[in-house]
């Protein structure tokens, strides 16, 4: 299938126009009269509640109003309907969808590998690295690989583990404490 508008049938030898995708019924809002229910209970403007009435009375009551009545709540028994203004409901909850979508927090894991063996110039500019990497409020997984017979110096990798937290513990809070899995150590760095 393409792009286009128009699909072609197979048997047929016709074109057929591809109806857009529609939303499904559960997403759609009912205003006015596609409200389906004989009888529904009605908010006014004001948020104060008219009581349950038919839906051709609610539509005048809307209507005196210069109102749209709009379904709130399809699945109440019987539904819930609010007299309002229908442009400024929709653009109401687009921007409550923007500020959420702005509010989310999404950060990254980084990753940055030391040896037990690592020198103190190159230690601190990984250091530097993390502080950076904690200040875009990403995480941080600090990995010590050990190669051969260096496993057996498990406590140099715990010592510069150590040495990492003591540097940035003013940005940065330990979330996983060092953890041995096969030939290397890590933890993991939040920030604070």
């Amino acid at each position: 299938m393409s792009n286009n508008k128009n699909i072609y049938c197979r048997r047929c030898r016709i074109a057929v126009t591809k109806r857009p995708n529609r939303p499904r019924r559960s997403d759609r809002t009912f205003i006015n009269k596609n409200i389906r229910a004989k009888e529904v209970r009605v908010i006014d403007p004001d948020g104060n509640q008219i009581g349950i009435i038919p839906t051709y009375k609610a539509l005048a009551t809307a209507g005196d109003f210069g109102l749209d009545l709009v379904e709130i709540s399809p699945n109440a028994n019987p539904p819930v309907c609010k007299i309002m203004d229908y442009g400024r409901y929709k653009y109401e909850l687009t921007k409550k969808k923007q500020e959420a979508k702005k509010k989310q927090s999404t950060f990254q894991l980084k990753e940055i590998k030391v040896r037990p063996k690592t020198g103190d110039h190159d230690l601190q500019t990984k250091i530097n690295h993390i502080k950076k990497f904690i200040a875009k409020r990403d995480k941080v997984k600090v990995t010590v690989m050990f190669r051969g017979r260096e496993i057996t110096l498990s406590q140099l990798g715990r010592d510069v583990l150590e040495r990492i937290v003591q540097e940035t513990e003013e940005v940065a809070t330990v979330e996983q404490y060092p953890k041995f899995e096969g030939r290397t150590m890590f933890m993991l760095l939040a920030p604070k």
